[in-house]
C-alpha cells in the first residue's frame, strides 16, 4: 500500500513542517495501527475492516479524525465482518493525530526527556518513538490486550519501547520527565506526582471535561500549573472491561417519567456536549453526568442522568422554544444547568479557561481565576 504519500499530506495538515513532530507524523504508518476499527451509524457501531477496502482505509487512517477501536467491551479486532453493536460508548481509540501532537506540545518535550504515555492502539507512543527514540519512552495501558497488540505493531515498525499493564492511576513502573496522558482523570493521581523528576511535567484532561491541564512539578512534591486556553476530549481512565454506568432503572424512570418536578426552561435547549465550557462546569461541580440526545419529527430530547439516581429531561419543539424539564432524584441537575447559563449570559464568559491550577502531594486540585474556584 502506497501510504506515504497520504501520511505526508497529513502531516501538512496537522503540523508545522518545521516542527520536530512533523517527521514522526510523516513516518509513522498509521493504517497499521488500525485494521479495523467501529465507525459510528445513528445510534450503533459498524465495523469497518481496512483490507477489505484499502482505499477506504487509507482515507480513514490519513486523516485527522479519531477512530473508535472498541465499544464496551467489543473490541473492533476480534469482531466479524459485518458486526454491527446497537449503542455502546467508546472504550478505546485511535487519537486524532493533531490532538496528540498537541499534547505532546503541551508537555514541552525535550530531546532528552524520559516520558510515560498512554498505549491505546500504539499510534501516538509510535510517534513519541520517532521523536525520542524508543529507549526514552514507557507506554502503559490498563488493558493487557491492547498492550500486546500495540507491542507486536510497534515491533513491525522496529520500535521497542518500554510496555507495561499498569492502571494509570496506581503506582507507575518508573520515573520520567514527562507525563503525556491521553486518558482523563479526576483527581490527579499522586503516583503521577512521585513519579515526576524534579521540574518534571505533566499534562491530562479532567474527566468529563474539556479541560486540559498542564502542570510543573514543584519541590514539596506537588505541582502547579493551569487550565490551558485549548481544549480536548479524551475518555475516562477505567480499572475493568467497561465503565459504570447509572443503574438502568434510572433510565428506565427519565425515559418517560413524570418525575418529581416539572418546569419551563428560561433557556432554549441545550446539549452541554455541544458547548464545552458549559460542560466543563457542570462536570466540576456534578461529576459522572451521563449525556443521552434523541431528535424526532423535529422535537428534541436532552437527557442528563447521575450515579446517585438523578436525572433531567428536557424536551423542546423548536430551536428557539423553551424546552420543558422533568428532573428526579436528590440533585436538580437541569437547575445546575441553568444556573452555570445564567452566569454565562451575565459574565459573557466561563472562569474555567485559564484558571490557575495547584496541586498538593496527595493529588488534591484546586482551580482557581478570581474569585472562583473548584476542588477536585
Amino acid at each position: 500500500m502506497k501510504w506515504q504519500p497520504p501520511a505526508r499530506r497529513l502531516a501538512h495538515e496537522v503540523v508545522r513542517p518545521e516542527s520536530r513532530w512533523h517527521a514522526a507524523v510523516a513516518g509513522v504508518p498509521r493504517h497499521q495501527f488500525v485494521p479495523r476499527w467501529w465507525e459510528p451509524d445513528g445510534d450503533m457501531w459498524r465495523l469497518r475492516t481496512g483490507p477489505d477496502d484499502p482505499a477506504a482505509w487509507l482515507t480513514a487512517a490519513y486523516s485527522d479524525q479519531t477512530l473508535v477501536t472498541r465499544v464496551d467491551a467489543h473490541h473492533a479486532d476480534n469482531a466479524s465482518a459485518g458486526d454491527v453493536l446497537t449503542g455502546g460508548q467508546p472504550t478505546s481509540s485511535s487519537t486524532l493525530p493533531s490532538l496528540v501532537i498537541r499534547m505532546y506540545r503541551h508537555a514541552m518535550i525535550s530531546d532528552q526527556d524520559q516520558i510515560l504515555v498512554t498505549t491505546g492502539t500504539g499510534y501516538g507512543t509510535a510517534l513519541a518513538c520517532a521523536r525520542l527514540g524508543a529507549e526514552q519512552v514507557t507506554s502503559i495501558d490498563v488493558d493487557e490486550y491492547l498492550v500486546k497488540l500495540a507491542t507486536d505493531r510497534l515491533m513491525l515498525q522496529g520500535e521497542t519501547p518500554r510496555m507495561e499493564v499498569c492502571d494509570i492511576t496506581g503506582p507507575l513502573p518508573g520515573e520520567y520527565d514527562r507525563i503525556v496522558s491521553t486518558v482523563s482523570v479526576r483527581p490527579v493521581p499522586a503516583s503521577w506526582l512521585r513519579a515526576l523528576r524534579p521540574g518534571g511535567r505533566f499534562v491530562t484532561t479532567i474527566a468529563g471535561t474539556g479541560l486540559i491541564l498542564t502542570a510543573d512539578k514543584t519541590a514539596d512534591g506537588g505541582a502547579v500549573g493551569r487550565i490551558e486556553w485549548d481544549r480536548a476530549g479524551f475518555m475516562r481512565t477505567r480499572h475493568g472491561d467497561d465503565y459504570d454506568h447509572p443503574d438502568e432503572s434510572v433510565w428506565t424512570e427519565a425515559g418517560d417519567g413524570e418525575g418529581e418536578e416539572t418546569s419551563t426552561s428560561r433557556y432554549p435547549l441545550l446539549n452541554p456536549q455541544d458547548a464545552w465550557d458549559v460542560m466543563s462546569m457542570l462536570e466540576l461541580k456534578l461529576p459522572g453526568i451521563e449525556y443521552r440526545v434523541r431528535e424526532d419529527d423535529g422535537t428534541r430530547t436532552v437527557w442528563l442522568l447521575h450515579p446517585d439516581g438523578s436525572w433531567a429531561r428536557a424536551t423542546a419543539t423548536g430551536f428557539l422554544d423553551s424546552p420543558i424539564v422533568h428532573e428526579s432524584g436528590p440533585r436538580r441537575l437541569w437547575a445546575e444547568l441553568e444556573r452555570i447559563r445564567h452566569r454565562l449570559n451575565r459574565s459573557g464568559a466561563l472562569p474555567v479557561y485559564g484558571a490557575r491550577v495547584a496541586i498538593a502531594p496527595d493529588g488534591t486540585t484546586t482551580l482557581t481565576k478570581g474569585s472562583w474556584s473548584a476542588t477536585l
